[in-house]
């Protein structure tokens, strides 16, 4: 487990990662280093920055200078992100064709951008969202209408029972369902008071053993297993990249005119607007709005479909079966994730 959580912060960390600087020369009065040659890839400078890989060719080494770059870089990504932003909500097809041609000085690029709202959606979802005790309105009157009927056929249970006993009948059978029906009452009563750490899991003989004892850890702990979850959710957010890239290419199968890295470009920058759409939804449901934050579930299709037009020039009816397709896709690469953050969270 120690191994695979590495991988996905090294992974993650290499996507946030900038190269360090190398160690600088002499600074003169001005802050300034005075060299002739490239402080970055040694190549002998003509000018006021490198040829060969671009860099400045005196850097500054002064606080003013690390926060000039700190306003610059912010306010780069700040002007980016707002020529980005309203292509990917309403021309998103567009979007994606300009990155992959090439014109891309004006956008925020896919991966920089999916990095900002993963990182956006988990810092909302953790600060609106709740905790696990938190269930929905919506959420809680189901739970009562279930533990009404469920009493309500524990009762007729054990009236059943009663007159199996009258008749001097053997009561196992159904001695076996009142103890799996109480065990389940027992575990919703808990949920609605929002003790999880009470809730009855049981394991199975019919489950390999390593599930079995992953089960019963996540219910010795539920409080470690949902930190391990949600920090696996955030760790390996970039996994769901190369799940979906696959099922895009389907789409388009032996097609020698979209390559994987259009498909890469197109599934990054649809994952960017999902997000958002979930940190929308958080916004407003933690408003009073939750009604409303429902009907943005209806958006992914539409996106999608407008999405698949706009990148790869295809007509209406290409690309809606296209995205019926897709659609059903999305809903396997996210179980597919779940199972895997899942695996991750019950595993040591």
């Amino acid at each position: 487990m120690g191994d695979l959580e590495g991988i996905g912060g090294a992974v993650t960390g290499a996507l946030l990662g900038r190269a360090v600087e190398p160690q600088a020369g002499e600074v003169g009065p001005d802050g300034r280093t005075h060299e002739s040659h490239c402080l970055n890839c040694g190549t002998e400078l003509i000018g006021a920055f490198c040829h060969a890989c671009g860099q400045h060719a005196h850097v500054r080494r002064t606080l003013t200078s690390l926060f000039h770059d700190f306003i610059n870089g912010m306010l780069n990504f700040e002007g980016k992100v707002w020529r980005t932003l309203p292509l990917l909500a309403w021309k998103p097809g567009r979007l994606t064709r300009e990155y992959i041609d090439g014109r891309r000085a004006t956008f925020v690029s896919p991966v920089a951008l999916f990095l900002f709202c993963v990182f956006l959606m988990f810092a909302t979802v953790e600060t609106l969202g709740g905790n696990l005790g938190d269930l929905p309105a919506a959420a809680k009157e189901d739970l009562r209408t279930q533990l009404r009927s469920e009493q309500q056929k524990l009762a007729r249970l054990e009236a059943q029972r009663k007159t199996i006993v009258e008749a001097k009948q053997p009561t196992a059978r159904v001695d076996e369902q009142i103890a799996d029906l109480r065990a389940s009452i027992e575990a919703g009563e808990a949920v609605q008071r929002g003790d999880f750490s009470k809730t009855a899991v049981r394991t199975s003989t019919n489950l390999p053993d390593w599930v079995n004892d992953s089960i019963g850890k996540a219910a010795k702990n539920p409080e470690l297993l949902a930190y391990k979850l949600q920090n696996n959710a955030s760790k390996f957010s970039w996994l769901v990249i190369p799940l979906s890239v696959p099922f895009v290419w389907l789409l388009f199968p032996f097609s020698r005119r979209f390559r994987l890295y259009d498909h890469t470009v197109f599934v990054t920058y649809s994952l960017c607007f999902m997000t958002l759409l979930v940190v929308a939804g958080v916004v407003l449901q933690s408003a009073g709005l939750a009604a409303l934050g429902a009907l943005l579930w209806l958006i992914p299709p539409f996106h999608m479909y407008r999405q698949l037009k706009g990148a790869y020039a295809l007509g209406w009816w290409g690309a809606l079966w296209r995205t019926i397709l897709l659609t059903m896709f999305a809903l396997l690469v996210i179980s597919l994730y779940i199972a895997v953050v899942i695996g991750m969270g019950t595993m040591d």
